[in-house]
């Protein structure tokens, strides 16, 4: 039941994940859903209160989840933590760890510090996430998996920056049209990198990449006017976004 409940929390409150979770090889939910209700908890924990005290120990509560997964302790029973514990190693709570401690970011208002610290949220909260589940499931080429993790996170964060914003948020370092470009070509710099290695991703770990079926269409309507992200304007319509992940699916994650 618990792995039903991880389903559930994925469909409501990550549609695209859900999605691409369910055109996995049953074996490989098992292993996703867990992974991705884990990341719904603790992406929505900074945004559920105005009080940082609260949302810091809302992340702490799962750094300790993680912490017994890890050890000889038995984990706290939730849901979530159930299911996760029967798929997660001691590696992969640890690269999870990290995600949960970038994700502090989100609770305060306070911009990022520079480009490498940019970076490493994206790495942290993309790229732990993406090359955990592709360790679990069959591993690959570590770099390559990161790469085009950066791609579907900075593509990810430029859909969530109107939001952000209005939450008081600073997701940006240079919001100028300009900034945005260059910020929206190095991502997709190395989503294409990670295209072009794509033989070294091994075909289990494959599904996990679906999820990243909106970050080049997102990327390259930015490279054609960067203004769509102040307007909130990135994304596919409904039908051409269902054609656009069917063709992900049975093709490719590449495409």
């Amino acid at each position: 039941m618990s792995l039903n409940a991880c389903a559930a929390l994925v469909e409501k409150a990550d549609p695209e994940r859900f999605r691409a979770t369910m055109a996995a090889p049953v074996a490989a939910r098992r292993v996703l859903f867990p992974l991705y209700a884990f990341n719904v908890e603790v992406a929505r924990a900074p945004w559920v209160t105005e009080e940082p005290m609260i949302a810091e120990m809302r992340l702490q509560w799962w750094r300790d989840a993680l912490e017994e997964i890890a050890g000889d302790t038995k984990p706290r029973k939730h849901e979530v933590v159930d299911a996760l514990a029967e798929v997660l190693d001691a590696e992969g709570a640890t690269l999870l760890d990290g995600l949960i401690a970038a994700r502090r970011w989100d609770i305060y208002k306070d911009p990022f510090e520079d480009t490498a610290h940019f970076d490493s949220y994206i790495d942290a909260t993309s790229g732990h996430l993406m090359w955990t589940a592709a360790r679990l499931l069959g591993q690959g080429d570590e770099a390559v998996i990161r790469d085009f993790a950066y791609g579907v996170g900075a593509a990810n964060m430029f859909r969530a920056i109107p939001d952000l914003e209005e939450r008081g948020r600073k997701p940006l370092l240079d919001g100028s049209e300009s900034g945005v470009l260059a910020l929206a070509q190095s991502a997709e710099a190395r989503l294409t990198a990670a295209i072009k290695k794509r033989k070294t991703i091994a075909v289990d770990a494959a599904p996990v990449l679906y999820a990243g079926y909106l970050a080049r269409p997102v990327l390259r309507q930015i490279h054609k006017e960067p203004g769509k992200v102040a307007r909130g304007a990135l994304g596919l319509p409904p039908l051409r976004e269902h054609l656009r992940f069917t063709n992900v699916a049975l093709r490719g994650w590449w495409r």
